[in-house]
């Protein structure tokens, strides 16, 4: 049970970010980002929020500069619409677990189409005739 709290805080967190995000930040450097995950500490005084973002290592910087700007602003509003005695600090991270699936779904896609283009193998089901060898 002691565990639920932190949990409800980051959800909550997670939804207020998430309509910021997409109504009230204007920053064009943040562009199209998904909050994946929040995790707040047991204490509340930390909210790590991961977030996933479309582009190339340029624009990966430049979004997480943008999240770095706009971070007052979210801490601001957080306070305003959650109603805890200390607003944890917020600390933004990107979250490679995405990227990593999109690469072994790739990889796994990949050794199919080889497994697909090679002739099939000789059976190893079959009965081996010991008296040829």
């Amino acid at each position: 049970m002691a565990n639920t709290r932190p949990q409800k805080v980051a959800e909550q967190i997670r939804i207020e970010l998430s309509q910021l995000l997409a109504r009230d930040v204007h920053d064009p450097g943040i562009g199209f980002i998904t909050l994946t995950k929040v995790s707040v500490t047991p204490d509340l005084q930390l909210a790590r929020v991961y977030y996933t973002s479309l582009g190339d290592e340029n624009r990966l910087r430049e979004t997480g500069k943008a999240l770095h700007r706009a971070l007052p602003f979210l801490r601001r509003q957080i306070a305003q619409r959650v109603r805890l005695r200390r607003v944890p600090e917020i600390e933004f991270c990107y979250d490679k677990s995405v990227a990593q699936h999109d690469r072994v779904e790739q990889i796994l896609q990949e050794l199919k189409a080889e497994a697909d283009a090679r002739p099939p193998a000789p059976d190893a089901d079959a009965p081996h005739d010991e008296s040829k060898d």
